[in-house]
């Protein structure tokens, strides 16, 4: 089983660039970017929540925070916007820094909610400071240039963003699977024994913190200059609501669940506004609710489980050493960068 699941991860590693790379030309390239960046920054928000056990409802701040960043970046200096992004996720992980600090110490509902504070502050700050950010009208007018190439074109703009992006998952993809990752794994599992071991839990813990927000930085950063505007939007609450509903749909310490959650909500959110139907929240409620009660692991954990769990069983009749119960030890938790 494990030499099968070896072989399938470059296979759904090539699978998911296909789809990355075709994916303007199967839906609205807007909306393809969207898709992008939300993704990264499910992704990055399931580093912290999935493989640290943090389950923030502050990212807004970092993806926000970053969004007006890399805008202000690209209206006043000229750069290429990924300069301008790329300062946008350096931001997002200063601004990290004082948060995480305060927060790691915390744990469950404590740390979730210490984190929507700090997330409600920086909203609040930069809606006051209309003189730099618009205030309610927010930062308008965000240039998308490359080295004199006006990119006007969604179409060359996904492409030229998409680089960033993969950057940002390889870098995730690199994180869990490291030693590090797998440290944050046992802090996740066992704070205490991960201490009693000898590991810096709170160290681990705010370093992850960061990580995740420089990520999410860096896909808010795109965001906003794909769509051209940084808005107080970005910065609210709701939305660390809704990065957190795409890594629960999808499915906690997946990584690929995040963005398959990522790309519904996107994609149904883009379907009701077109058709102009008011009560989105309604709509996407309903189905977040039926998906956790019938897919417990999230869209992809749920699969991925089914796959192991038949695996598993074939190798049971086959004498190669399955559990009693048919299921495989990686299937019982998240955790599983895949």
């Amino acid at each position: 089983m494990i030499l099968s699941r070896l072989a399938a991860r470059p296979l759904l590693l090539v699978a998911g660039l296909f789809v990355a790379l075709a994916l303007p030309w199967m839906i609205y390239p807007p909306i393809a970017l969207d898709i992008a960046c939300w993704a990264l920054f499910a992704a990055a928000l399931d580093l912290l929540l999935g493989f640290t056990g943090l389950l923030s409802f502050g990212h807004a701040a970092f993806w926000g925070g970053s969004a007006y960043v890399a805008g202000l970046i690209a209206v006043h200096s000229g750069l290429p916007f990924p300069v301008a992004v790329l300062g946008g996720a350096a931001f997002a992980a200063v601004l990290a820094l004082p948060i995480g600090y305060l927060s790691v110490r915390l744990r469950g509902i404590y740390f979730a909610m210490v984190t929507l504070a700090f997330a409600q502050m920086v909203y609040f700050v930069i809606n006051q400071w209309r003189d730099l950010t618009g205030g309610e009208n927010g930062l308008q007018g965000v240039p998308r240039e490359l080295f004199g190439l006006d990119l006007s074109d969604s179409f060359l703009l996904y492409y030229a963003g998409l680089p960033l992006i993969l950057i940002g998952f390889v870098a995730v993809w690199r994180i869990v699977r490291s030693p590090f990752g797998r440290v944050l794994v046992s802090i996740r599992d066992n704070p205490a024994r991960a201490q009693a071991l000898g590991y810096p839990v709170e160290r681990y813990k705010l370093l992850a913190f960061v990580l995740s927000a420089a990520l999410s930085g860096l896909a808010g950063g795109l965001f906003a200059i794909g769509h051209g505007f940084a808005s107080l939007e970005s910065v609210y609450w709701t939305t660390s609501g809704q990065v957190v509903m795409m890594v629960v749909l999808g499915g906690i310490g997946t990584l690929w669940g995040g963005a398959i959650g990522a790309a519904l909500v996107v994609l149904l959110n883009d379907y009701l506004v077109t058709a102009g139907f008011e009560g989105i929240g309604i709509v996407t409620g309903t189905i977040f609710v039926i998906i956790v009660l019938v897919f417990r692991r999230g869209i992809w954990g749920t699969a991925r489980h089914l796959v192991e769990s038949r695996s598993a069983r074939r190798s049971g009749d086959a004498g190669t050493g399955g559990s009693p119960d048919g299921t495989p030890a990686s299937s019982r938790g998240v955790g599983s960068p895949v």
